[in-house]
């Protein structure tokens, strides 16, 4: 087996968990980053309001996304890329509830992905005051990077997962998961029932 995965970050126009307007990945083969992928997603209807907030976080306003795919149209693009990978996040909660919110806000089906966060896999790893990605991103030995662009996190996410593997002395990142005693968890999709005339 080898230390393959691709790690995913999203950023977000507003507090809604459906408002993705940005993605990055980065494909890692054999503990290596091999690809990389980001782009800029037109939020759903809906949810397409940008907060203040978020956008000084991340720096994207709605004028970068009037011709960014929607959520919809990119949704192809993104699994194509990732494949059946094992998906790695910081903080991988979030990020597999924007993949899940923003696909109940447009009626598409959700990909069941599996998922393991690096946050977890840092805690169990790293001995630091905080476990925000810059820091422990850090202590990975990755150089600076600007945080909250999609693709640098997703990046940064990945060298830590490849770090947290190499200290392990694993090389999969279900044993990295075993070994170090987190879950390898899997996106919740809810069925729909349709009605049979």
């Amino acid at each position: 087996m080898a230390l393959d995965f691709t790690a995913i970050d999203f950023e977000t126009a507003n507090s809604s968990g459906a408002s993705a307007c940005a993605v990055g990945l980065a494909r890692v083969r054999g503990g290596r980053v091999v690809a990389t992928a980001a782009w800029l997603i037109k939020p759903p209807a809906g949810h397409d309001h940008f907060a203040p907030i978020n956008v000084g976080i991340h720096g994207i306003q709605p004028a970068h996304v009037i011709d960014a795919p929607s959520w919809s149209d990119q949704l192809a693009r993104l699994t194509a890329f990732a494949g059946a990978d094992v998906l790695v996040a910081h903080n991988a909660g979030f990020d597999m509830s924007v993949l899940r919110r923003a696909c109940a806000a447009t009626g598409d089906e959700c990909p069941p992905y599996r998922y393991l966060c690096s946050v977890q896999m840092s805690r169990k790893t790293y001995a630091l005051a905080s476990y925000r990605l810059p820091l422990v991103a850090a202590e990975a030995g990755c150089s600076p990077f600007a945080h909250h662009d999609a693709l640098a996190d997703a990046v940064a996410c990945a060298e830590i997962t490849i770090d947290c593997a190499r200290r392990a002395g694993v090389d999969d990142v279900h044993a990295l998961a075993a070994h170090l005693g987190v879950r390898v968890s899997q996106i919740a999709v809810e069925t729909v029932e349709r009605a049979v005339a």
